[in-house]
């Protein structure tokens, strides 16, 4: 806090570690097994897992749901930590028949005054029947939106068809968050996390390598959306090395420039590598531990990401509160986003299913009409194609220019005033349309 930050705590609220009917008796199940565990209604000696690790606790009952708001309320109280991330939160609002974003947990938290104003942030998936609920968590509650990872990450890596997919996470997920009331801020976007391959490895493998955990290299998940670039693992090879690199700008780069929360793996920035381990969850050695040496190895990269950063808390066109809809927002007749193809025009119908496209424009721009020395538009500029592309950009007034705040493409000369720009494939670009005397947080 004394830093400017707050804390997020990861929680684990739907297993323990008494596992199955041959896990060790620890606590509650010498307690009462019944009460605090979900059993099979055929056969109660059996445990329900739809936590994957053995056992679920059985929200349902007063006594669990009281020891969970206890548990929060410490950490709140004496702790002083600002939320939390709810790992398997679907299994906090289970009942014998399924989901319910309306479960008991979920209002007793949310009218318990100790709680009031916390960040709650749900893992919106277990493993258990119908454990799949993005979107779904009640209105107060951000979301990890794996769409979004799975969607930049094919997107980036050259899938065809990702087009129409990559605009809805871009802008917030919508059709998942609005029709309950929530803003784009409740899809956390991201592109690796501590499940799965880090940055580094998205781009430098093609396989899972867990061998080290002792399963067979059976763990983890197969389809990661990664790719190699021709060599699985390191390489000697520069222009892999190259192009490794600036994918990783490229992921970081959309993420932040996305609506929704940013999240980023601690040690992304740095080209931290769990060598193709993509489930480290109990490496505590050199595999799951960061690597800080891309401090010094690559501090151009870092300084990058920070540069990210700082346009995303300068232009509030990248952090909306409202979700984007391509509709008319000015008198000028500007619309609040649109989507262009390489020429400047707008997407057509034809080019959203065109699954061959991998070049997009977006331009997003205010409500105000235009006056000198305000930030008008933000333009992102995508190219997952492996050929360098030539973009028009639009024209939004008179008063001002578009200028290059930043680019994954080296080539490129950052504050230019540009009318079109020419990005190498795999490359990505931000611009911002002010007057001539704009500064950012006047947008």
């Amino acid at each position: 806090h004394d830093a400017g930050l707050e804390v997020i705590l990861d929680v684990v609220y739907n297993h323990t570690a008494e596992g199955n009917h041959l896990g060790p008796t620890l606590s509650f199940r010498g307690i009462d097994n019944a009460a605090y565990y979900r059993l099979m209604p055929d056969d109660p000696s059996q445990y329900v897992n739809d936590s994957g690790c053995g056992n679920t606790i059985n929200i349902d009952h007063p006594q669990v749901r009281h020891l969970v708001l206890d548990s929060l309320r410490y950490w709140v109280t004496a702790a002083g930590v600002d939320g939390f991330r709810f790992d398997l939160a679907p299994i906090l609002g289970r009942t014998t028949t399924g989901f319910d974003r309306e479960h008991v947990f979920f209002l007793e938290l949310e009218q318990d005054p100790a709680l009031a104003g916390i960040k709650l942030v749900a893992e919106p998936w277990d493993v258990g029947p119908g454990g799949y609920q993005l979107g779904h968590f009640p209105r107060a509650w951000a979301e990890w939106n794996d769409r979004y990872r799975d969607t930049v990450r094919q997107f980036w890596r050259g899938d065809q068809g990702k087009l129409g997919e990559l605009a809805h996470v871009i802008l917030g997920s919508a059709e998942r968050f609005e029709l309950s009331g929530r803003g784009p801020w409740a899809s956390v976007s991201y592109v690796a996390s501590h499940d799965g391959f880090t940055l580094a490895d998205i781009v430098s493998y093609e396989q899972r390598h867990n061998a080290a955990n002792g399963e067979d290299n059976q763990d983890g998940h197969a389809h990661n959306f990664s790719r190699n670039y021709g060599v699985e693992g390191p390489t000697d090879d520069t222009d892999i090395e190259a192009l490794r690199r600036r994918q990783r700008l490229n992921m970081l780069a959309t993420v932040l420039a996305s609506q929704g929360t940013p999240m980023l793996l601690a040690g992304d920035e740095l080209g931290n590598s769990q060598a193709g381990n993509n489930n480290a969850y109990a490496q505590d050695n050199e595999t799951g531990w960061l690597n800080w040496s891309g401090l010094e190895a690559d501090p151009d990269f870092l300084e990058q990401v920070r540069t990210m950063i700082g346009l995303r808390r300068d232009l509030p066109l990248l952090r909306q509160r409202r979700h984007l809809h391509g509709r008319t927002r000015n008198a000028a007749g500007f619309k609040d986003v649109e989507w262009l193809a390489p020429g400047g025009e707008q997407l057509t119908a034809e080019q959203w299913d065109d699954g061959w496209g991998k070049t997009v424009l977006l331009c997003n721009t205010t409500r105000k009409r235009f006056a000198d020395g305000e930030v008008q538009a933000v333009a992102l500029v995508l190219n997952a194609s492996e050929e360098a592309t030539h973009f028009c950009l639009p024209d939004v007034g008179k008063r001002g220019s578009w200028r290059l705040h930043f680019s994954t493409d080296a080539s490129d000369a950052l504050g230019s005033a540009l009318e079109e720009i020419t990005l190498v494939g795999s490359s990505f670009a931000l611009l911002v349309y002010a007057g001539p005397d704009a500064r950012h947080e006047s947008a």
